[in-house]
């Protein structure tokens, strides 16, 4: 009998938000995409939307904050999910362009990392990372 892995990889990141539309527009402005996926409530409202992106097509869900759990605290969470990019100092300087704050600067932390972190316009920790595994794994696929 084979062992399986607990975790078998990203699924579905989601963040939060007040405003539905203002979010939407704001990520979609972030990632040159619009949402692949929309739902709206009963009232006609948005209440979630979701993207695919990067190389894995990973999903990243927008939901109204009136359906967060609730035991979810106000503000930034204690887990950060850190997205490769290929060049990190352009991409903080354009988040933080975009009206995001810094929550954690750039860490050089040895062997082919460096993280960053900020807090969106509605308050969602988003991470960002240079990761040389994550280069190397996925130029060893193509």
């Amino acid at each position: 009998m084979s062992k399986t892995q607990t975790l078998r990889g990203f699924a579905t990141i989601s963040y939060w938000a007040d405003d539905m539309e203002a979010a939407k527009a704001w990520y979609s402005e972030l990632l040159g995409i619009a949402p692949y996926f929309e739902t709206s409530g009963p009232d006609g409202q948005l209440v979630y939307a979701e993207f695919r992106l990067g190389d894995y097509q990973h999903e990243l869900g927008l939901i109204d904050r009136r359906f967060a759990p609730a035991h979810a605290v106000a503000g930034p969470g204690g887990a950060i999910m850190y997205w490769h990019v290929d060049d990190i100092e352009a991409t903080l300087k354009h988040l933080m362009a975009m009206g995001a704050q810094e929550y954690e600067p750039l860490v050089h932390r040895g062997e082919g990392f460096i993280t960053a972190s900020v807090t969106d316009p509605f308050g969602n920790v988003l991470g960002i990372m240079y990761n040389s595994h994550y280069v190397k794994i996925h130029s060893n696929i193509l």
